[in-house]
């Protein structure tokens, strides 16, 4: 079974989903990591992304070195669990996401783990567009104040010069970029079930999916 938990950043996604996955006993794929290790790659190398040649040597690199081990994300020998989470990433990802070389060399990637068994893949654009026929398909919202704070919570041990303002504007640049890409633009999936997280504590999601599935499989 595929389940699919898709929508803008600061809705709960991944704490969401990996949840989900531990309650099932589930894998489970955190696939914007996967854009986020090309995004810091693609920085550290200093490639211009309208040079698409260029691109496809840091994807060719990338699909044949990195992996994907205890919850920890490497790039061959180096550990960029927490490298893929600055804010120059943040800021970058969506661009890069944007790139539709980028998005269908991971979509391959992402069909493929899904022949390892039941999963929880968490994204974007997972029930739109790489599992449209996943048995269960979820949709996350919560309003851009709600979601900025709790973005604001994540970032500041890192980087206490943030504010909320700043945050606010990030999360609506993306949600337009992410929204208006010519190429899978972030959309609730056909069929999908939404769930409004802004008043919604962590336990109380997972309970509405999980109820959601038994009520539909």
């Amino acid at each position: 079974m595929i389940i699919t938990i898709d929508g803008p950043a600061g809705t709960g996604k991944t704490t969401v989903a990996k949840r989900v996955a531990e309650c099932l006993h589930f894998a489970y794929f955190d696939t914007g990591a996967m854009y986020r290790m090309v995004t810091w790659l693609i920085l550290q190398e200093k490639t211009d992304i309208t040079d698409l040649t260029a691109v496809q040597t840091v994807l060719d690199y990338f699909l044949l070195n990195f992996n994907i081990e205890g919850g920890r994300y490497f790039i061959g020998a180096k550990d960029v669990t927490q490298e893929i989470r600055k804010q120059e990433v943040t800021a970058f990802v969506s661009p890069v996401s944007a790139l539709p070389i980028v998005r269908e060399s991971l979509w391959k990637l992402q069909r493929n783990f899904a022949t390892y068994g039941d999963s929880v893949f968490e994204g974007r654009d997972m029930g739109s567009v790489v599992f449209p026929d996943a048995e269960i398909k979820i949709f996350l919202t919560a309003r851009p104040e709600v979601r900025a704070e709790r973005r604001l919570l994540e970032l500041l041990a890192k980087n206490p010069q943030l504010d909320h303002e700043q945050v606010l504007a990030d999360i609506q640049k993306r949600d337009e970029i992410d929204s208006t890409r010519t190429l899978a633009p972030l959309r609730c999936p056909e069929g999908a079930y939404q769930i409004d997280t802004s008043d919604l504590d962590l336990d109380q999601v997972v309970k509405e999916i999980l109820e959601y599935k038994l009520r539909h499989t």
